[in-house]
């Protein structure tokens, strides 16, 4: 769990240090600005950015009830955070797994990419897609449910 916040934390850490190092020499906008950029680079690695992860026993349950689509991902990933932001709200129609949360998921994963954590992979209709391309998946996200 600890790891999924790890990237979040740091950037947060750095943030706080910057604006100190500012405050301290008198740059009190430049240190809001600068914590700022850092707050919102730490929320953007984080779980929160990400709709709510379900463990992979648990996507795979309500995939088979809804056809929704599992897109297995992990904190700090540039590639997760683009399809994620590509998708919009679409992406709320997608059962979402941490790997970092959850090891099944991180052994869903493995098993799709040949032994790798390559993410984001996504499972619809039965097949496994490393890395698609946002407009396609969204483009299928609007057509379920």
């Amino acid at each position: 769990m600890f790891r999924s916040w790890r990237l979040a934390g740091l950037a947060l850490a750095v943030g706080v240090f910057v604006a100190v190092v500012q405050f301290a020499g008198g740059g009190r906008l430049l240190g809001l600005v600068e914590f700022a950029a850092f707050a919102l680079l730490a929320f953007s690695w984080s779980p929160l950015a990400f709709p709510r992860s379900v463990g992979a026993a648990e996507a795979q349950r309500r995939r088979g009830h809804d056809g929704r689509p599992v897109i297995y991902w992990r904190p700090g990933c540039a590639y997760c955070q683009r399809l994620r932001l590509r998708l919009g709200r679409d992406g709320r129609r997608a059962h979402w797994v941490n790997i970092w949360a959850d090891p099944a998921g991180a052994a869903a994963v493995r098993a799709i990419t040949g032994g790798d954590e390559t993410v984001p992979t996504v499972e619809l209709d039965g097949q496994p897609h490393v890395n698609p391309d946002p407009a396609w998946l969204r483009e299928r996200l609007r057509l379920v449910n």
